[in-house]
């Protein structure tokens, strides 16, 4: 973990400091507030992901196979289909930011209290219903941008594409005060975590609420990826990357100490792979390409070696 903290923080003075140039404050402040953003987005994916496989007791699953991604951009889509390009552009960003989270957390809360309202054992259930609605609203967003001029739609997929340029520094405090809440309160659940992740007969057997620490446990899952998502896009795979590498270099299954270690490498992939692409590769492709990329080879290549509980 020390050695993680060291590679973060050269990974971030790498990011900000070389190349400034002349105006370097204008800069350095730009750089900082992306360099928030991949952070906050980092930790809270991994975070989110480490909840998500434990509920689901299932190392190939991310939370954003519950069609999360998709109802942001069927959002996004119906905004500019309403609006137009200039109307969106004319949105107030804090209230734009805080109906997208409201939306995502809302949507996933009505799923989650609906389907395990009768016991965790419709966990399941749950995914499958996600998975079908995640196709439901990626269709509704296509057929939507069939009827769109050229200009909205090309709106619509720079909105639908993850982007750390348009992390906003004035929702950077209320974002962080999100995510840094359900973060400190998984840290707080890490002990019953590790008790839930023996399966429901063992779990109640020792005393744990099971029903009830499924239900907290997906809440902060809401939560997490619903600020990131709404912060900067989707990310498909970056939490499946995250915590692969995380269980690879943590050696346990202790979320006391695969939280952390998965909170760090969340944004150090991100600096990292956003340092290569900015300074070594001129921008000639974009990260979560590439992350979404190699995290399905690795979907696949988890998915041949049955290496899913």
């Amino acid at each position: 973990m020390v050695g993680l903290i060291v590679a973060v923080l050269t990974a971030s003075a790498l990011y900000l400091l070389p190349g400034l140039g002349p105006r370097w404050e204008y800069a350095l402040a730009l750089r900082a507030t992306r360099l928030a953003g991949m952070v906050l987005v980092g930790a809270a994916i991994a975070v989110a992901t480490v909840l998500f496989q434990t509920v689901s007791r299932n190392r190939i699953l991310t939370p954003q196979i519950m069609g999360f991604d998709a109802l942001f951009v069927l959002a996004q889509t119906a905004l500019v289909a309403s609006l137009g390009p200039v109307g969106l552009a004319g949105l107030p960003i804090a209230a734009k930011f805080a109906a997208e989270v409201g939306l995502l957390i809302g949507a996933a809360l009505l799923l989650f209290g609906t389907l395990l309202g009768r016991g965790a054992q419709d966990v399941p259930r749950m995914i499958l219903t996600g998975v079908i609605l995640g196709v439901l609203f990626r269709s509704i967003s296509t057929f939507l941008a069939r009827l769109m001029d050229p200009n909205a739609f090309a709106t619509v997929q720079s909105q639908a594409m993850a982007s750390f340029s348009r992390v906003n520094a004035s929702l950077l405090p209320y974002a962080a005060g999100l995510a840094g809440l359900a973060i400190a309160l998984a840290f707080v659940l890490a002990r019953r975590l590790d008790v839930l992740a023996l399966g429901r007969v063992a779990a109640v057997s020792l005393g744990l609420r099971h029903d009830a620490l499924i239900a907290a446990a997906l809440a902060l899952v809401a939560v997490l990826v619903a600020v990131a998502t709404a912060l900067v896009g989707p990310m498909a795979f970056l939490g499946l990357i995250v915590v692969a590498l995380a269980r690879w270099l943590a050696g346990t299954d202790r979320h006391a100490r695969m939280l952390v270690v998965a909170g760090l490498i969340g944004p150090l992939v991100l600096i990292a792979g956003q340092t290569v692409f900015e300074r070594a590769l001129g921008r000639q492709s974009t990260l979560p390409a590439v992350v979404e990329f190699v995290g399905g080879l690795l979907f696949l290549g988890l998915l041949l070696k049955g290496r899913i509980r």
